[in-house]
């Protein structure tokens, strides 16, 4: 979620004006509900105003209707819209002040008008809470992503944003095409990989003597794409790695925080991890089977995949009556592909993440990966998630974190889908639509889906309630949230033969 832009921003659609306005139905609407039905209309009217900013008005309902024990509650609940207004808090943490300073030291000389027309053009994002203007904290940042304007006023000696290894065309790209049409084989060039992987809380964030439980992200074991998962160890030891069937897989640890010490807990693994590409022929996809097995990847799943009418709007806009599912398909991917990248809000705090990812104006890899599962579904495309880690060869020194997908293209079967990448910057058509059918070999999937439940489960709500990429920590005390711990990933490519 916290990749570099990787293209040249366009402007967001007049589109995706429109459907914003269409928009009317209430961001909970249809959501995984627990307790009864007038609970749930309760929640999706606090959740309504918090997201219009009337923090004062939802934190009254919250007391007079919530009743939730603390040690209860998760983000189903009432309750948690109390912790929601808190994260939505951390992430708009600029007043208008600050969000000026900050644009300053990029550009010296920013005038006061020049800040309110792009504030205006929505390219600086903010929310009004409780009659006050808050900015995101990225929004100085992400502004420089969005406007050619404001990236030309930039001075020239401030920093750039850097892009990931692969999100240009490079030779590689070329070495994996090459691999998989003189092999016949989709999957092509492995390598092993070691990783050492860390999440440590900060001193003093509990008290002293207090257990921690941790959930550090562990890869899953994917025919053709990661096998041979070796388990190196862990400190503190005894670690529990979730099964195999885990879809948002992790492995558990505990240990004691002491007094002025941080608490780190770290596990090491290897796993040989290989590209795929599947060579797509348009005139022989086929319209999708009825087959059970695919039916669930064909569905709504609220309260993040949910086929709205402004997401009707935009799948209609973009097909133009278009029916044949390969095309279905590549329309709707170069759709999303479009729409520019820029740092995101925390998910735990959107009531609807494609939604989102359709009106911001921008949108980061999981949002965009949520709106094209969305528009895939709504248009009979089985799609599916997947997300965990990216890096690059020793001597370039990259990891960061990463969300893209599947989609079913019959007779193909699941081909994998990175719609954030996106098209490849080249001629040949093979090259160009690497990422629709395809992926390198430089990512480890910790997740096959999103929202789904960690094992041992944890008792309260997780600070990233969709994704598994950081991990997750709490105490009896809450959950940590993320501003109390830092995580780290590392990894090591041996040669394949190597099995430490």
């Amino acid at each position: 979620m916290d990749r570099a832009v990787r293209k040249p921003l366009v402007p967001v659609a007049a589109s995706l004006l429109v459907a914003a306005l269409l928009s009317v139905p209430s961001a909970q609407a249809g959501r995984a509900d627990t307790g009864t039905a007038d609970d749930a209309a309760e929640r999706a009217r606090v959740a309504d105003l918090i997201d219009a900013g009337y923090f004062a008005r939802a934190e009254q309902r919250i007391a007079t209707h919530g009743s939730t024990p603390p040690a209860a509650y998760d983000e189903h609940t009432l309750a948690f819209q109390r912790e929601r207004m808190r994260r939505i808090r951390l992430d708009f943490s600029l007043d208008t002040a600050a969000a000026k300073d900050a644009v300053r030291r990029s550009i010296p000389d920013l005038r006061d008008d020049e800040f309110e027309r792009w504030d205006r053009q929505g390219l600086l994002e903010h929310l009004d809470i409780d009659g006050t203007r808050f900015y995101f904290k990225r929004a100085p940042s992400n502004l420089f992503r969005l406007s050619d304007e404001a990236r030309a006023r930039r001075r020239a000696d401030a920093p750039l944003p850097s892009d990931g290894p692969f999100e240009h065309l490079t030779p590689y790209h070329a070495n994996v095409v090459e691999a998989a049409t003189a092999s016949g084989q989709s999957s092509v060039l492995p390598q092993r990989v070691e990783v050492t992987q860390s999440l440590t809380v900060k001193a003093d964030a509990v008290p002293a003597g207090t257990t921690l439980r941790a959930w550090i992200p562990y890869p899953r074991a994917i025919a053709g794409q990661q096998e041979q998962i070796q388990w190196r160890g862990s400190t503190p030891g005894q670690a529990r790695i979730a099964p195999p069937s885990a879809l948002q897989r992790t492995a558990y640890l505990e240990g004691t925080a002491v007094a002025g010490q941080p608490t780190r807990f770290e596990i090491r693994y290897a796993l040989t991890v290989q590209a795929r590409h599947t060579r797509i022929d348009p005139a022989v996809v086929r319209p999708t089977p009825t087959d059970p097995a695919l039916a669930p990847y064909l569905a709504e799943q609220p309260p993040h995949v949910r086929f709205t009418p402004a997401l009707r709007l935009f799948s209609d806009q973009v097909l133009q009556g278009e029916t044949r599912p390969y095309e279905v398909a590549r329309r709707l991917f170069d759709a999303v592909d479009r729409i520019p990248w820029a740092g995101a809000r925390e998910y735990s705090t959107l009531t609807n993440i494609s939604d989102y990812a359709l009106h911001a104006g921008h949108a980061d890899c999981g949002q965009q990966t949520l709106l094209l599962i969305t528009l895939l579904r709504m248009n009979g495309i089985p799609a599916r998630w997947q997300s965990g880690m990216v890096y690059a060869d020793d001597a370039v020194g990259y990891t960061n974190l990463h969300d893209w997908g599947a989609l079913y293209l019959a007779p193909y079967g699941w081909v994998p889908m990175d719609v954030t990448t996106g098209r490849l910057d080249s001629p040949q058509p093979a090259l160009r639509d690497f990422y629709f059918g395809g992926l390198d070999a430089y990512r480890i999937a910790f997740n096959d889906a999103f929202s789904q439940p960690l094992v041992p489960a944890k008792r309260f709500p997780r600070s990233d309630t969709v994704d598994s990429q950081r991990g997750e920590v709490e105490w009896d005390g809450g959950n940590l949230y993320f501003d109390q711990w830092n995580y780290d990933f590392q990894s090591h490519i041996v040669p394949l033969a190597v099995k430490r």
